[in-house]
């Protein structure tokens, strides 16, 4: 098989009777991509960042609100991620974390090991939970409450292996117990919920900078929204994959 790699400058080829049976992109670039006369039976296209273009459009319809409105249906409580106020934002995560909560209830009642399944190269559950908790200690610890060292090391995981984000985060030694993980990860989203039961709309106006380029500003609510955003995308690959897990399992 051909791999093709960051090296590789493919902007502006053209493929044409090409053979891209099984082809996976991964962390690639195809914007404006444009595709005719294509077979794409079982074709399966994940981008996180989908509702921030202006367009994705199948045979000249735009579907990005589409595929909004049906993730909105799967997911109680996702459409309000965008809290715009405090009781907005308390609300939005309040049903956040009932919904992580049906889930870890769900994992909990899986075969032994199921959390550290990965599916396809992806995160495993237990990778993926450790990475909200980077999530957590980047935007809120760093970005909002400017603590000079906010990073847990068990948030501090090899991401660069997963296809379902960028990677920012370094590889610690060894793995930590399946337990230690939902520990800290509970003590972060008690974090998020603590801040969030006092802040003020001015507070949520104020300006931070951006803990990826400090020269870049962003409002706290802004922060926050990335936090909300991270954890409803995470949940999906999650659900997505512990699907995936259940049924190649024997029944």
């Amino acid at each position: 098989m051909v791999t093709f790699g960051q090296s590789d400058d493919l902007e502006g080829a053209e493929f044409v009777e090409v053979d891209l049976r099984g082809a996976r992109f991964v962390g690639s670039d195809l914007s404006g991509v444009v595709m005719r006369g294509v077979e794409v039976d079982k074709g399966d296209i994940d981008s996180p960042w989908l509702f921030e273009g202006e367009r994705f459009c199948v045979n000249g319809v735009d579907v990005i609100p589409f595929v909004e409105a049906e993730l909105n249906r799967r997911f109680p409580g996702r459409d309000e991620r965008h809290g715009a106020d405090p009781d907005g934002l308390r609300g939005a995560w309040t049903k956040l974390e009932r919904t992580w909560a049906a889930t870890l209830d769900r994992v909990a009642a899986m075969p032994p090991g199921t959390v550290d399944v990965s599916v396809g190269g992806e995160w495993s559950f237990a990778q993926t939970l450790r990475h909200l908790v980077l999530a957590t200690d980047m935007w809120l610890g760093q970005a909002i409450q400017q603590i000079e060292q906010p990073f847990h090391p068990i948030g501090l995981i090899d991401a660069g292996s997963a296809d379902h984000g960028p990677g920012e985060s370094i590889l610690t030694s060894g793995a930590p117990s399946y337990d230690e993980v939902l520990e800290v990860r509970a003590g972060r989203v008690a974090m998020v919920r603590d801040f969030l039961a006092t802040v003020s709309p001015d507070v949520l106006a104020s300006t931070r900078p951006n803990p990826h380029n400090s020269e870049y500003q962003e409002t706290v609510l802004s922060c926050l929204h990335t936090i909300l955003d991270e954890e409803w995308e995470h949940h999906r690959y999650a659900v997505r994959d512990l699907d995936a897990i259940s049924e190649a399992q024997p029944h």
